[in-house]
């Protein structure tokens, strides 16, 4: 009985809506026209795909402080996309000029120079009884320090640089004809914790472990290899971006050289409370934010990949940079086209 009363229904829906086809078309059901044009996703410039899976989530190692922060928890994470390396000193600046050539007149000159610029005066403040005169004077603004992570930019201007990225991109895909790519972003903890693990299960470092020397002795990230000893990785401060092995993603420093902002909420309960499918904790009012990796003034107790650890929102600091993620669409998790 079904069937009788479906196909007059049909044949009038034909009759009303046949004037929204094109004719061409022969009264099939083949989707909407004039899409903008979306081949399969391209890897954005400068970044390498991380392809999702299932995976622990949390301490591998002794919990040293007892915290309970890190608990293990099996969480599975969509592809996604993530900055090779951390956002360099040119980088930064090449968005910091865009800004001062476009925004001046909507963000006035004074707002861009006290939260955008990066704080170079971090390198004296951070440290007492330290003579960071020189870094504060060339870090950021001498071309010998181009390749190197930026510093001294907090969590706000890392999202800033992110949704500046974003439209500079798209603007171009536009005038393309081209589909937008999704958002830059910070990644969420979880992504990054994924990314840093290289597909490695239970790895204590982004490289394995449990060492953090390779068979000839040498260091296998920019940290603090002992008590007064900052220099036996061949950096006393941060390194140019990429200077030792990456890990099985692709993915350069994701221990050492300078922490990570991460775009979740700091909270010690996160772990039993999120979600176990693309975890992440959005809290607009916590101003602890979560950073990750561990950096060059950093015990390599920081560089494990399951070790948490939070700055201030507002604060910027000279071990403290950013890189971007993009989440992957049109794709299962393993990258490949659904």
């Amino acid at each position: 009985m079904k069937k009788f009363l479906v196909l007059p229904l049909l044949a009038l829906s034909g009759v009303l809506l046949g004037g929204c086809f094109t004719k061409n078309f022969q009264g099939d059901l083949v989707g909407a026209e004039d899409r903008p044009i979306f081949n399969p996703q391209e890897v954005p410039f400068g970044m390498v795909p991380c392809p999702g899976g299932t995976f622990h989530m949390g301490q591998t190692d002794q919990d040293i402080s007892a915290s309970m922060v890190n608990m293990n928890k099996q969480v599975t994470i969509a592809g996604f996309y993530m900055d090779e390396t951390e956002i360099t000193n040119n980088e930064y600046r090449q968005f910091v000029n865009a800004i001062m050539q476009d925004s001046v007149e909507a963000l006035g000159e004074d707002y861009i120079k006290t939260e955008l610029y990066p704080d170079t005066t971090v390198w004296v403040r951070d440290f007492t009884y330290h003579m960071g005169d020189p870094l504060l004077e060339y870090y950021y603004s001498h071309p010998a320090f181009d390749d190197y992570p930026v510093v001294g930019v907090d969590w706000f201007a890392a999202k800033y640089f992110c949704n500046w990225r974003t439209k500079y991109k798209n603007t171009t895909n536009e005038e393309r004809g081209e589909a937008p790519l999704p958002n830059f972003r910070l990644p969420s903890e979880a992504e990054w914790e994924y990314a840093a693990r290289g597909g490695r299960e239970g790895a204590t470092y982004p490289w394995g472990g449990p060492y953090v020397r390779n068979t000839k002795g040498c260091m296998l990230a920019n940290f603090k290899p002992g008590r007064g000893d900052y220099a036996s990785d061949g950096y006393a401060y941060t390194s140019e971006v990429g200077s030792y092995f990456p890990n099985d993603f692709g993915l350069y420093d994701m221990a050492g050289n300078v922490s990570e902002w991460c775009d979740d909420a700091y909270m010690e309960a996160s772990v039993p409370v999120v979600w176990d499918l693309n975890p992440t904790n959005p809290d607009d009012n916590e101003p602890r934010k979560v950073v990750r990796g561990g950096s060059w003034k950093d015990i390599q107790y920081f560089l494990e990949t399951g070790t948490r650890n939070f700055e201030y929102q507002d604060s910027a600091r000279s071990y403290i940079g950013f890189r971007c993620s993009m989440i992957q669409i049109g794709m299962g998790t393993n990258g490949r086209l659904n």
